[in-house]
Formats: structure tokens, sequence, C-alpha cells
């Protein structure tokens, strides 16, 4: 894997502003709910056969939004669940992924200390890395020194990295939000990647290192805009986990960048959720794809800074 030609954030904003909107695509796939076209003649037991099910769904997924939107978001959880056949596929669908011009976030919340750490950083970012992601999501609680392998591979190969700051899930404020110096935590972590994300600023303004941070807060996606101004925000919850696009608004800077929006469930699986079933259904689910991607791109560019790229 050479080593990328410009910064992953100079990347991200050039593909953001080339689709003209900041969402991206989640790859969850989960075999009970592809469409009923893709479980057909397929054992649900064999993992070879489920997995190479996944790798028809993603792929077709792929061939519908890569002319709409810039990145797509693997999630490992489902690929490993199928072991090494999964993790095979999941090889293939982002480099497929990133055949077809898409930006690929591996989002496998990694980290560790020490060697383990710098062997993590290598496998999913370095230049012989096996998987050639563009980005990695990362877990921040086991201190700085643990980032740091990250961040020196993710900045010598011009990739890019997700630190965990405020998640989208309920449970999460249950360590986020604890008071720390007068302050939640997570401003403290947020405080942290502002600071590493300064320091590897690009031509555009922000860092190799990012954030993600929950649209199902966006008191605090607004207020940790301002406290990171050189973080790109990876902003997962919309759709299938509640929140809209005016949710999402206080995360992009005046220009319409600094943020990128996940929806996996809301979109992958549209042929299954109203209205798209009834005009397209599974027989359609490509369809279903690009009706769901165009709505969510049209949603964002009406109630957020999107509008304005």
């Amino acid at each position: 894997m050479s080593v990328l030609k410009q910064p992953f954030a100079d990347r991200l904003a050039a593909a953001v502003r080339a689709r003209r909107n900041p969402v991206v695509v989640g790859l969850d796939p989960r075999f009970a709910q592809l469409p009923e076209p893709l479980q057909v003649g397929v054992d649900p037991r064999d993992r070879r056969q489920v997995a190479a099910a996944y790798e028809r769904f993603c792929r077709g997924i792929i061939d519908v939004v890569a002319p709409l939107a810039p990145a797509v978001k693997p999630q490992a959880a489902f690929f490993e669940q199928l072991g090494p056949p999964g993790m095979s596929v999941l090889a293939e669908v982002i480099a497929y992924a990133r055949q077809r011009g898409l930006l690929v976030i591996f989002d496998g919340k990694r980290n560790d200390i020490g060697t383990t750490a710098e062997a993590y950083a290598d496998a999913y970012l370095g230049d012989e890395s096996a998987w050639g992601a563009d980005a990695l999501t990362v877990s921040p609680y086991l201190g700085d020194d643990s980032l740091e392998p990250f961040v020196a591979t993710a900045q010598a190969r011009g990739a890019g990295l997700f630190v965990l700051v405020k998640t989208s899930n309920p449970g999460g404020g249950t360590l986020q939000d604890l008071p720390s110096s007068g302050r939640p935590l997570y401003r403290h972590v947020a405080d942290w990647v502002e600071r590493l994300a300064s320091q590897t600023k690009a031509s555009g303004g922000y860092g190799a290192i990012g954030a993600v941070v929950g649209a199902t807060y966006p008191q605090q996606l607004a207020e940790l805009r301002q406290a990171m101004p050189h973080a790109w925000l990876l902003v997962p919850g919309y759709g299938s986990q509640g929140a809209s696009a005016a949710d999402v608004a206080g995360g992009f800077d005046a220009r319409g960048l600094g943020a990128i929006v996940n929806n996996s469930r809301g979109i992958i699986f549209a042929h299954a959720r109203a209205p798209f079933d009834r005009q397209f259904g599974p027989a359609r689910w490509q369809d279903a794809v690009a009706a769901a991607t165009g709505e969510m791109i049209e949603q964002l560019r009406a109630a957020t800074n999107a509008g304005k790229l």
C-alpha cells in the first residue's frame, strides 16, 4: 500500500465538495436483513456462503452510492462474525470501494498500548496494510500514549483517525459525561483531539485526527464543533437511531465542511422501510438504496450548511 498523495483531511474535503454532500454510507451487512434475492440458495449456517452474499450486497451498495456519496464505513464486527471468510470479504469490499473512488473509514474502534498499539496501527493504516482503508475509528480510553502510534502512522501515510469523543448510544454518558475538573470527561477528550488535529493540520484547515460525535446529542455536537475547530467530525446516529438533518446542523462549519454524517440501516436496508418498501421492495433493493441516499442528501442540504457545497 503506497503512501497516499494528499493528507486525509484534504482528500475528505475534496470528496465532500465533489459530491456536494457529507453522506457516509455504513456497510453493516446482516444476513436476516439482506434483500430476499441475495438470500436465495444461501445456507445461513455456511459462513462462506453468507460471506459471499455479504460481498454481493456490499458491492451492489457501492455501485449505487459511488457517484452519490463521498465515503463508506464498513463496520468490522459484521464481517468478523463470519471468521476468516468474512474478513477476506471485508478486504475485498474495501478494495472495491476505493477502486470506485470512495473514501473508506474502517470502523473497528481499535486500541491498545505499546507494541500492540503499534501493531494495530500498522495493520490498519500502515504502508503494507492488508486493509488499505483511508481512516480508522479508535478508542481514547487507554490514554495518550495509546494513540501516539496511530497518529504517527496516519501522518506517515496520509490516513486519518476518528477518536470516540461523544458517542450516539444512550449509555455513552455513563463514562463520557462524568464530571472531571468541572467539565464532562468528553470535553477533556475533545481538547486532546483538537490538540492533535491542530498539530496535523493540512492546507484546508483540518487535521488528520477527527472525532466521533453522535447526532443523537445535537447540543453537544454544536458545542464540540466549536471546541474542535480543526477536527473533522464523524457523526453517527442519523436515521434509524432517531437523529434528523436538523440535529446534525451544528456539526458543520460555515462552508458546509467539517462533518460527515453516517447512515447505515436507513440506506442499506431501505427496501424494507417505508416508503421505499412499497415503491421498490426486495427485487429493486438497489433502487431503494439510491432513493434513500438521495433523500438524505436533500435533507442535509435543506437543513444544514451542507447546502452551501
